[in-house]
């Protein structure tokens, strides 16, 4: 499981070095142009460049020729090299020389075939001295399990920068030409390429936002499975147990680097270890544009010795990874007349910064029923697939179809996902029932549009009786409706007519609507005793400044409206003198209103509302205290965390009235008014322990149901009036941790078992969270890598309410080193002692599988 999560660390395992130091580590930048390589492949008959060619197959035919200009001074060789996976050597006959320099390879290049079993291709360019060919060929076949993670590394980092390049090219084009599109088009960048947005970026003045957007490029690029699944080839064997020992380290497994540092720092880690007195290894990496590889080097190359030998990696030798495309609105509808229509697509970021994904098709079917293919291709600014709908112009097609994306992923047939299509028609527009009558001259009003379809819609313009257009803003609300905003400020009563344009239909729709010229209307102010606020209820409430009564000021809150009554909140200036209101007490209020002009209104003091002092609560956990009915192994730091699966008990004491009434009523809700349950005498969950004390009782998870989480807030209900709410508990659903385990190498993180993890926010080895790894969203394993407790004790932060620390109780159990840990620090020690007696002669070892210097 481990390998699948996290192959682009799979080679640090190799010189995993101090935590410290590999925190501090920087990779040099690939900003040093090197030589261009053509390569072409040939599978069934067919050609294409390899920027299209995302996976070789056996049986491919490459041609492969060095670009080198006519003035290159010193002589390359260019050797081919076929590998069979890390513990099997490849044989002689797969390494391909080519001396660039010959007429026959500097003008028809190398011509080779894929050989069975063959799961990987590097490129070795090396400047030509006598044995060159041979210290190659016995490099690779005695250490073949580190070229072949070499390889690995140099794909999936060739891979993530194609993506970082593709985001970096498309910000500083906006920022060029409209740098007002940024804060629209930047977060469909992030979606398409995987690539991490600070978005407070966008919050700053224009001229600033793409530098920022720009800032710490390598750490941009996040995780994507589509691209580590197409360079993942060790899976098994004696690689897995540095996999998994690569995976158990904090500095790889959460985060001290992206995905492309991390590979960077690896291949670095793994060519060092080639180097030699004559030689020494850098890295490629290779920018696909059309038949051609753009190298960019990260290290000057050397011509002296220790020469530099440049290794390139080309596509993995694998079954096709097709891309996982997903639409991001299955439901929505498109409308296919649209100029451009943009299809929304995630998933497979890949199809957005390479040209694996090439002849790319929309198929629909016409009215005839024959079958349309537009032309389509990957915009990763506009968020989707982008369709050339001049193809459709002379079409007819139905009001309703399907259309799906077909082209090819390499060599291979790829079927995309369908999206429902709709065309423009002359459709019924009507008001929302609750909008009737509720066009109001003299303020910004707000109406609902209902019709069947409003995919195709392209514009709103509402003109009055004289012709004269008014400001309006429309936003699509599902997929049969739309709010419009009129500005009405300055509009005189009267016809309006609101004109509807669609893409593809030569008229816009009319629509006659009638606006309204209404006063203030006042129908109640309602104030309980000892409240601070009131509720004045009427129409055009808008237009209130201010209310008094009894000579305390109130002034206006936030207006809602519904079923066309405006209901106003009014907050006490001085609340102490609202609170002196007695029950019944009549008087005149008087409303001033914006205009100047002053109503009055009788009101009548209510009854105060009910009033209840929680006095106490207590939670009795179940026999399992954990999400999934195991033990949970947390300790709950705070009185206020109420696990899911307990039972809480509270009791409260009556304020107002001063005794409890039978017909009183408990409401327990979520705070987001997701959920809520009554407690009642009546359903045994509230009991009188006398006239002034109930105790209640709540099962949440019965309550609730099982996803339930978060604050809990409580009020008491009378048959007359309704208490304010007040904060009860947090409701925490816990996962249940089973086990602690510690290897025996301190360097190694710890791993945390158990189930229902995803409930983790994050874990770490002391209280203050100096040391703490962040658990992905979403999280679905049942083991963690975690930092070895410092004082024996783990610390977790749960996902339903991260601001409480809690401890755990599972002790750490310490693991004996294992076989392999213990025979690869013997083999590094032995390895040491060899290098220094072997200065001067290397090759005076009988068996030595050290790289000899060419004689």
């Amino acid at each position: 499981m481990v390998s699948r999560i996290y192959p682009l660390l799979f080679a640090a395992a190799v010189a995993l070095g101090d935590a410290t130091a590999a925190r501090a580590a920087d990779p040099a930048p690939f900003d040093l142009a090197g030589p261009i390589i053509d390569v072409t492949v040939t599978r069934s008959g067919s050609t294409l460049p390899v920027s299209q060619v995302p996976n070789l197959a056996a049986g491919d035919r490459l041609w492969i020729k060095a670009d080198l200009p006519a003035t290159q001074s010193a002589h390359y060789i260019m050797v081919a090299a076929f590998l069979r996976g890390a513990t099997n050597p490849p044989p002689s006959s797969w390494f391909f020389l080519c001396q660039t320099w010959s007429r026959g390879c500097a003008q028809d290049g190398l011509t080779l075939t894929v050989p069975n079993d063959a799961q990987q291709l590097l490129l070795f360019l090396a400047p030509a001295t006598g044995g060159d060919f041979k210290t190659l060929v016995n490099a690779v076949r005695g250490r073949p399990g580190a070229f072949v993670r070499a390889s690995q590394d140099l794909n999936q980092a060739t891979l993530d920068r194609a993506r970082l390049e593709a985001y970096l090219s498309a910000v500083r084009a906006l920022d060029q030409g409209d740098r007002g599109a940024l804060k629209d088009s930047v977060p469909l960048l992030a979606r398409s390429l995987a690539i991490k947005v600070d978005e407070k970026c966008l919050e700053r003045i224009a001229e600033v936002q793409a530098p920022c957007l720009m800032q710490g490029q390598n750490s941009l690029i996040l995780n994507d499975g589509h691209s580590t699944s197409i360079v993942e080839a060790l899976t098994s064997g004696p690689a897995s147990d540095l996999v998994m020992e690569a995976s158990f380290t904090p500095q790889l497994n959460y985060g001290y680097y992206s995905p492309y540092i991390a590979s960077v720092l690896d291949i670095a880690r793994i060519l060092d270890s080639f180097h030699t007195a004559q030689y020494q290894y850098i890295p490629a990496l290779a920018s696909q544009q059309g038949n051609r590889l753009a190298l960019s080097l990260n290290t000057p190359p050397s011509f002296n010795n220790p020469k530099s030998v440049l290794v390139v990696a080309l596509p993995a030798i694998e079954q096709p990874q097709l891309p996982p495309l997903h639409a991001v609105d299955p439901m929505a509808s498109y409308c296919v007349r649209r100029t451009p229509l943009v299809l929304p697509l995630y998933g497979a970021p890949l199809a957005f910064s390479t040209a694996y994904a090439h002849d790319m098709t929309l198929s629909l079917t016409a009215k005839d029923g024959s079958v349309i293919d537009v032309a389509a291709h990957a915009d990763a600014r506009l968020g989707g697939f982008v369709i050339d709908s001049a193809g459709l112009m002379g079409a007819s097609v139905n009001d309703a179809t399907r259309g799906a994306l077909h082209g090819y992923w390499g060599f291979d047939r790829y079927d995309g996902p369908g999206f429902q299509l709709v065309s423009a028609t002359a459709q019924k527009w009507q008001l929302a029932a609750a909008d009737q009558g509720a066009l109001i001259i003299g303020r910004e009003d707000t109406i609902r549009l209902q019709a069947g379809s409003v995919a195709c819609l392209a514009g709103v313009t509402l003109k009055d009786a004289a012709g004269r257009e008014l400001p309006a803003e429309w936003t699509v609300v599902g997929t049969d409706a739309v709010d419009i905003k009129l500005a009405m400020q300055q509009a005189k009563p009267g016809t309006f007519t609101l004109l509807l344009s669609q893409y593809g239909a030569a008229q816009p729709q009319s629509i006659a609507l009638h606006g309204f010229s209404e006063a203030a209307r006042l129908d109640s102010f309602t104030l309980h005793a000892g409240d601070a606020q009131g509720t004045l209820k009427g129409t055009r409430l808008d237009e209130v400044a201010s209310l008094a009564l009894n000579g305390i000021e109130f002034t206006p809150g936030k207006l809602a409206s519904s079923q066309g009554i405006d209901q106003l909140p009014m907050l006490a200036a001085d609340s102490a003198g609202s609170a002196a209101l007695r029950p019944g007490d009549s008087a005149g209020a008087r409303i001033a209103l914006k205009d100047g002009r002053v109503l009055d209104l009788t009101t009548v003091v209510d009854a105060p509302r009910p009033r209840v002092l929680l006095i106490g609560k207590s939670a009795q956990p179940s026999s399992g205290s954990g999400a999934s009915g195991g033990v949970s192994n947390i300790q709950l730091a705070s009185a206020d965390e109420l696990p899911q699966d307990a039972r809480l008990t509270f009791s409260v004491h009556a304020q107002t009235p001063a005794a409890f009434t039978s017909d009183a009523k408990i409401e327990v809700a979520a705070v987001n008014q997701s959920s809520s349950v009554m407690l009642g005498f009546d359903n045994g969950a509230l009991t009188l322990l006398d006239a002034q004390v109930a105790v209640a009782t709540l099962d949440p998870g019965r309550a609730f149901g099982p996803s339930a989480f978060g604050p809990l807030q409580f009020r008491i209900i009378t048959r007359d009036a309704v208490g304010d709410w007040q904060p009860l508990a947090t409701l925490v659903r816990l996962p249940s941790l089973s086990d602690l385990r510690c290897p025996a190498t301190r360097e190694l993180a710890c791993r945390l078992s158990g189930a229902n993890l995803f409930l983790v926010d994050s874990v770490s080895s002391d209280p203050q969270f100096d040391h703490a790894i962040q658990v992905p969203e979403g999280f679905t394993g049942n083991a963690l890598p975690v930092p070895r407790p410092i004082d024996g004790q783990l610390y977790i932060r749960l996902r339903d309410d991260p601001s409480v620390v809690n401890a755990t109780t599972l002790l750490a159990q310490q693991l004996p080193p294992s076989a392999d840990e213990i025979a690869r620090a013997a083999a590094r020690h032995a390895a040491a002692t060899s290098e220094d007696s072997l200065v001067g002669d290397p090759a005076a070892v009988p068996g030595s599988s050290a790289v000899l210097p060419p004689h």
